[in-house]
């Protein structure tokens, strides 16, 4: 009988000696075949010879020793077999063991029959079967083991090959190689696993004589089999990972093997992260085959002990775990919610990967372990609770402090919504968590944030519409109609009101939709559209509501309407902020903002369609994600409809926007015209609309329609040439008198004609459209508001279709001129307003400016088109010439006329024109003026008149708008009049006034710049000036003139800097959007200017909170190192000679913002000698300690060591200089009341000589009354005064200077007053007083 076999450690480790093996009695390998020495064919022939055997003889003659031998040898070079011969061992020794399996079987049921059988068949051969069917047992046993042994150390020989060839990747050219290249090894793999899987699963009581395998046994399959979940390449065969699984959970759960399988598991999970969701499976797998859960209960227990700050040091191992516990709740809920206590610890941990996971394993516990319907009442009570309380860790932990955790979490409400697995009464606390969340600090969080409320808004239980009157009308109705049902005890809060969670979710999770009888049902998927929804919550006007049963059916309508109004007022309240974040510098803040407001303006939620509006300007982002967010929005809300709803939507666009969105909807029309996406049809559709062929047409939507069609002619001006006549007929006709925006309109549409339509316009109704166009400007019949608009179109549309526009445009203005002046020359000016309407005047100083400005950009026009026809006259020779195969007389002449100048004479020339047509503008070379230069004399006169122009306010408007025309033209007018721009810009009444010529200072800047150079001080100050509208304008035009390199940034940067805290918003964005594009422009210069804003910002009257904003703004937008590090150096030297403690802690402060690094943090302790005086003050400490928290957190060990040494130095500094400070103060302290001292010492012995000598002289006896009379005779002041000094001498005389008697007061007092004594009388009540205090002050003196 063959000796046990025993799993060795190792393959290799059968070949012991055989004197040891016989000491231990094992199963060793006697007569090894080295197959090296074989040829190929008898290499086949030998393993042909052992599947023979294998195949012929019993199961069990594997434990043969020459068997055994052979197998062993093949095992061992199995790496170097062919393919063929692999093949062959492989089925061979699987085969076998699949067929050992049923034949254990088939023993154990004949055991079992002899057990049964006769008793006197037991007498006879008892002794044979017993020593029988123990052998055949015992071999069985060991034939078991070994095909077990060798099929898997075939597995892991093939595994370790593979491997090793995929991590060299080298292509081997030996025969062994390429025969191992093309064995088909998965297959085979997951036959052989599924083989020993398979194995374990029957009943292996006979086999070990017990019900559980040997340790040596599980403990050899259960280390490999984990060994092979290391290997990513072996989990992606599905059948082999099932096996492996297998295998796994069945020696952990039927053997009870869980111990040593749940730390493999643990230590894979933490090390692997591609085996996490595969070890889950396996868990899953053993309980629900065997019914059995205390393997995974053993692992949540496990990962309940550890310390949470072992996860903070082990970030991947606390990811994987916490993968793998919410990949565990997803697939066995119930059992994981009975061990969820276990887990809760963690959430006061820090890593917060881990409260990621536990956020996650609640909410896939909340939406998968509460679903079982048939469980007992009382039982389903306790589970409810248990959800509601995961609900309310849920909502909790939104306030994580971690972002991480907060974005996962409401990714984790955003899931549980689309389940459906919140209640209403929860709904509305989601709700409000998540607007909050809106204005988080962190992106991801405002990212999630979005995400939540978009899939709230499309799984909401209230209806397709959620309209607020809507909710309000159908609330107040069934309000009614309660009051009629019972007496008034509804709730008066959607709290009270709501039914409880057992009511509403029937313990399965699914939110009933309360209001379904009003609402129509709504679909699972919302589509994309934001088309609304036809349906209306309020479909019954009348009286009459739905009956829906009893009282407290009808209360729990009432309740869930007043959640649905309550979540639509929350939505409604988060407009303002998705206004902001669509500001947001973050592209995924913008981009889901836009979702968000597609759904909330499907479902019709109140003020979604206004800030949709407010997307509109984005399409300037230089971003390309918002760029096509905005597109996509915009083509989805107002374009993919049918061609008349489209043409509708795009015309109430055109009417409703301001001058920005008209802007963005123009560039966004140009775009869908490129693109093709702005069908024929809709264009039809528009021309409908103008030319009123669809009823009930406005004359508002029809000037919107032209100004549609308008956008569109920019990018294709072919679509006016069709309706040319309709322009005409329709823009000019009556109906502009209706809509005065309509002529306006059609000016611009004939500006956009292209150059043949000029030309037919003009042959067929020039006269008509110029005479109209005249009447425009000259003409009384469009409101005052309106003529300025259509004016100016009027004037530029003449001068772009208009063969000769100057002349035409001198006859306007001659006009003009007759009309108002009638021929007098208007000396005058106060007689002139007498007999002028001031509107007449103002109308004319617009046309005559208006007229001249055109004049201007007239003549450049005709100066670049010149100078390009030249351009391509020259390029057409060029190209001519290079054709011609002999043309050395065409270089020769080229080459004479660029030595000549020839070329650059004739572009003099054309300068020389250009500035002597535009000086005859205003000015004129001539002695006699032009007609236009006629009325820049009278203007500049106009516009000094300071009382004149207070009277007349908006006279003063049109002259200065008209007087900057006239400086923008001309350089000499401009430098006569820039004083009287200034005075008028600084000191005018009227903020328009003041505004628009703060816009003028922007166009001089780029007009003239040497002559607006000397005001630049001036131009910033208009930043100071007290009207909103002036403040912003400045702010945009130096905002133009900085960024486009027109002016250089002096130092008066801090009044814009001052900017960043307005009082107004608008203009504190627009400040922080210059300096944020200003840090884009070479190596940033707000890097160069913030000492020199530092220096100015700390010697005006800021506010600290406001100073400390603004630089706190400014330094974040310097991100290289090196300027921080030259920062450090910069702002420590500003320290050297400051006595200011202001400026000290603003320094500090500005320090304490700056990001450092190694080298900008060993800079700051090198510079320790010249901020050491400002330590004594608590505020600059409290920077400096802020600094060292700041570097200490990325700071290696060496520079942490120093920057610890430094932190101790500033305390220990701190403290030196604060006693220092303490002493000086004490000894100062000291020294003035020495100094008073000697002072009053010094006084009193003047006054005892003076007292002698008087006493010398007079040798009269004083009388005790007239001492009293001393005493009391000066004023309460001056007695007061007196008592005070007496006790203060007299402490200090005591104290300070011993054995030295000084003059009392009193005495002194007596001598200066003795002469005055001698005339005065005293009443005899005073005599014990005096006498009293007579001996009090002797003794005093004798003490």
């Amino acid at each position: 009988m063959a000796p046990p076999f025993i799993f060795p450690q190792n393959l290799h480790s059968l070949e012991q000696q055989e004197e040891e093996s016989d000491n231990n009695n094992k199963f060793i390998v006697q007569n090894q075949t080295s197959l090296n020495n074989l040829r190929p064919s008898e290499l086949e022939e030998f393993v042909k010879g052992v599947s023979f055997d294998l195949s012929d003889k019993e199961l069990f003659c594997v434990e043969e020793q020459d068997v055994f031998d052979r197998v062993y040898s093949l095992v061992k070079e199995f790496a170097c077999l062919t393919p063929s011969c692999k093949l062959n061992l492989v089925e061979s020794l699987r085969s076998n063991l699949s067929v050992l399996l049923p034949t254990v079987d088939s023993l154990l049921r004949v055991s079992q029959h002899k057990d049964n059988g006769n008793a006197d068949d037991e007498k006879n051969d008892s002794e044979e079967d017993e020593c029988s069917l123990a052998d055949r047992v015992a071999s069985y046993r060991n034939a078991f083991k070994i095909y077990t042994f060798f099929l898997i150390h075939i597995v892991l020989i093939e595994e370790s090959n593979s491997s090793s060839n995929n991590n060299t990747k080298v292509v081997a050219s030996s025969r062994k190689k390429q025969l191992v290249s093309a064995w088909n090894w998965e297959p085979q793999r997951a036959r052989i696993l599924n083989s020993v899987a398979n194995s374990l699963e029957i009943n292996l009581s006979l086999l070990f004589g017990s019900s559980n395998p040997d340790e040596n046994y599980l403990s050899f399959i259960v280390k490999n089999a984990f060994s092979m979940f290391e290997n990513a390449a072996v989990l992606k065969d599905s059948e082999t990972k099932d096996a492996l699984s297998r295998i796994i959970g069945t020696c952990a759960t039927k053997y009870h093997y869980a111990a040593p399988s749940c730390a493999s598991i643990l230590h894979l999970v933490h090390k692997y992260d591609f085996a996490v969701s595969h070890l889950a499976d396996t868990v899953a797998w053993a309980e629900k085959k065997y019914a059995d859960g205390s393997m995974a209960s053993s692992l949540i227990r496990e990962i309940g002990r550890t310390a949470p700050k072992d996860y903070v040091k082990d970030t991947v191992g606390a990811e994987n775990v916490g993968r793998f516990l919410v990949e565990l709740a997803d697939r066995m809920p119930k059992l994981v919610s009975t061990n969820i206590g276990l887990l809760i610890p963690h959430f006061g941990g820090e890593s917060y990967k881990m409260r990621n996971a536990l956020v996650g394993v609640l909410g896939k516990l909340v939406m998968k372990a509460f679903d079982d319907t048939e469980v007992e009442v009382s039982s389903k009570s306790i589970r409810l609770r248990t959800k509601q309380a995961m609900l309310e860790i849920l909502l909790e932990r939104c306030r994580d402090v971690s972002a991480y955790t907060r974005s996962r979490v409401l990714q984790v409400w955003a899931e549980l919504c689309e389940e459906h697995s919140v209640s209403i009464g929860m709904w509305i606390e989601v709700a409000e968590v998540a607007a909050g969340r809106l204005e988080d600090k962190s992106a991801i969080v405002r990212k999630s944030a979005l995400n939540l409320l978009i899939m709230m808004l499309q799984h909401n239980p209230f209806g397709p519409q959620l309209r607020a009157a809507s909710f309000e009308a159908t609330l107040e109705q069934y309000k009614k109609k309660l009051d009629d049902l019972g007496p008034k005890t509804q709730p008066t809060s959607v709290l009270d009101g709501l039914p409880s969670c057992d009511e509403i979710s029937d313990g399965d999770g699914e939110v009933h939709n309360a209001g379904e009888e009003i609402n129509k049902e709504q679909d699972d998927s919302l589509t994309d559209s934001c088309l609304p929804h036809e349906e209306d919550l309020t479909g019954q006007t009348d009286d009459s509501v739905p009956d829906f049963g009893n009282l407290e059916q009808t209360r729990t309508l009432v309740a869930s309407l007043e959640a649905g109004l309550r979540f639509s007022n929350c939505v409604s309240a988060t407009m303002p902020t998705l206004v902001q974040l669509m500001a947001s510098s973050s592209a995924t803040d913008v981009e889901n903002t836009i979702l968000l407001l597609m759904r909330c303006r499907q479902f019709q939620i109140d003020g979604s369609e206004a800030c949709l509006r407010k997307m509109l300007p984005l399409v300037f982002s230089q971003d390309k994600a918002i760029y096509e967010a905005v597109e996509n929005a915009f083509i989805t809300i107002y374009v993919r409809k049918n061609p008349e709803e489209t043409a509708k939507n795009l015309l109430n666009l055109a009417i409703d926007s301001n001058i920005g969105d008209l802007a963005s909807l123009e560039f966004l029309i140009g775009a869908l015209m490129s693109k093709g996406d702005l069908t024929s049809s809709t264009l039809s559709a528009l021309w409908d609309f103008f030319c009123f062929n669809i009823p009930g047409t406005t004359a508002e939507q029809s000037r919107g329609a032209l100004s549609i069609l308008c956008m569109a002619a920019k990018t294709s001006n072919s679509i006016l040439s069709s309706h040319l006549q309709d322009i005409i007929d329709i823009g000019f006709g009556r109906w502009a008198k209706v809509e005065p925006l309509l002529a306006r309109t059609a000016c611009v549409a004939l500006q956009r004609l292209s150059e043949e339509d000029k030309k037919k316009l003009l042959s067929t109704n020039g006269s008509r459209v110029f005479s109209i166009l005249e009447s425009l400007v000259t003409g009384f019949w469009l409101p005052e508001h309106i003529w300025y608009a259509a004016a100016d179109r009027a004037i530029a549309t003449i001068y772009t279709i208009h063969p000769y526009p100057d002349k035409m445009a001198a006859d306007m203005v001659k006009k003009s001129l007759s009309s108002v002046f009638d021929g007098s020359r208007g000396d005058e000016l106060q007689n002139l307003l007498t007999t002028v309407q001031v509107t007449k005047l103002s109308r004319i100083l617009f046309v005559v400016s208006h007229v001249a400005l055109n004049q201007l950009v007239y003549i450049e026009s005709w100066v670049r088109k010149i100078r390009k026809d030249k351009a391509k006259k020259e390029k057409m020779v060029t190209e001519d010439k290079s054709d011609c195969t002999d043309n050395t007389g065409a270089q020769k002449d080229n080459g004479i006329n660029a030595e000549l100048g020839l070329a650059a004479s004739e572009d003099a020339f054309l300068d020389t024109l250009s500035e002597r047509a535009e000086k005859e503008i205003v000015s004129g070379s001539s002695c006699e003026r032009n007609l236009i230069g006629h009325c820049a004399p009278f203007l500049s006169k106009l516009c000094r008149n300071y009382t004149l122009m207070q009277k007349y306010p908006e006279l003063q408007a049109s002259a200065m708008l008209a007087l900057c025309r006239f400086m923008i033209i001309d350089a000499d007018f401009c430098d006569a009049n820039l004083q009287l721009l200034f005075t008028v810009v600084e000191n005018a009444p009227s903020e328009t006034v003041r505004s628009n010529c703060t816009v003028a200072l922007g166009d001089l800047a780029v007009r003239f710049p040497n002559l607006l150079e000397p005001w630049t001080e001036h131009v910033y100050a208009r930043l100071r000036d007290p009207s909103v509208s002036v403040r912003k304008n400045a702010v945009l035009v130096l905002s133009h003139l900085i960024l486009n390199d027109m002016m250089k940034v002096k130092g008066y940067i801090n009044e814009m800097a001052i900017c960043l805290e307005d009082e107004d918003e608008r203009i504190s964005n627009l400040a922080k959007l210059f300096f944020h594009e200003l840090s884009k422009k070479g190596s940033n210069p707000i890097y160069n200017l913030l000492p020199d804003i530092l220096g100015k910002l700390s010697s005006q009257n800021l506010k600290e909170e406001s100073f400390c904003n603004i630089m706190q703004f400014l330094i974040a937008s310097i991100k290289k190192d090196k300027q921080m590090e030259a920062l450090v150096e910069k702002l420590c030297n500003r320290f050297c000679g400051v006595t200011d403690v202001r400026l000290c802690e603003y320094i500090s402060y500005c320090l304490s913002q700056l990001s450092y690094t190694d080298k900008s943090m060993r800079k700051l302790i090198e510079l320790f000698k010249t901020y050491e005086h400002a330590l004594s003050e608590d505020s600059v400490m409290d920077n400096f300690r802020t600094i060292i928290n700041k570097g200490k957190k990325f700071a290696k060990p060496e520079l942490k060591s120093c920057i610890e040494e430094f932190e101790e130095k500033l305390n220990k500094f701190h403290i030196d200089r604060k006693e220092q400070e303490l002493t000086a103060k004490n000894a100062q302290s000291h020294q003035q009341k020495v100094d008073s001292l000697e002072s009053i010492t010094v006084t009193k012995k003047e006054e005892e000589e003076i007292d002698e000598s008087e006493i010398a002289e007079d040798s009269e006896v004083t009388d005790p009354s007239m001492e009293a009379q001393t005493e009391c005779s000066p004023s309460e002041a001056g007695c007061a005064e007196s008592e005070g000094n007496s006790h203060a001498s007299s402490e200090v005389t005591d104290s300070a200077i011993d054995e030295t008697e000084v003059q009392s007061p009193i005495s002194r007092t007596r001598g200066a007053t003795r002469s005055r004594a001698k005339n005065s009388s005293r009443s005899t009540q005073n005599v014990d007083t005096s006498n009293s205090t007579r001996r009090i002050t002797r003794s005093r003196r004798k003490s």
